[in-house]
């Protein structure tokens, strides 16, 4: 299925965002009626977030969350309810499966199942390797001597 939307003339422009545009790609194929479970996405922090979903009627051992490579997948399996009749069914008993698109360095810290609210908290933890740092600039020195070296400053000579 394609969007509504052209990215090849951005792709012939830009090198290495190809990721992006597969995330928008994604992000349109989802179908409206993928409502349930309800979520919440919260920032929590500077490099802190935290996903909320309402997941009544689901035990812990019921729930699997899965880690991939910038992707966290949410799924609940309810076992069938054998020899039970409804005479109305209104809490949703079907399984399910929630994709999360994570960006670089976005870790599951944890997950805990509390009132029937899953709640996953997500933390960023940027390599020290990758964060930015302070160079320091130092003056260039005079050969062999080990001082900076000399300014020079041109004088000119006025006519009289």
């Amino acid at each position: 299925m394609r969007t509504a939307y052209d990215f090849s003339p951005l792709s012939r422009s830009s090198i290495g965002f190809d990721h992006i545009f597969d995330l928008l790609e994604n992000a349109a194929r989802v179908p409206a009626g993928e409502a349930w479970p309800p979520y919440n996405i919260e920032k929590a922090g500077q490099d802190q977030y935290r996903i909320t979903m309402a997941v009544a009627g689901f035990s812990p051992q019921e729930l699997n969350l899965t880690t991939e490579p910038n992707l966290l997948i949410v799924s609940g399996r309810m076992p069938a309810d054998e020899g039970v009749q409804y005479l109305h069914r209104g809490i949703p008993a079907s399984s399910f499966e929630r994709r999360f698109e994570l960006a670089d360095y976005v870790q599951v810290q944890s997950a805990r199942l509390e009132n029937g609210l899953l709640t996953i908290e997500l933390v960023r933890e940027i390599p020290e390797e990758m964060k930015p740092r302070r160079i320091e600039v130092q003056a260039a020195k005079a050969l062999g001597t080990g001082e900076p070296a000399p300014r020079r400053v041109e004088h000119r000579k006025e006519a009289a």
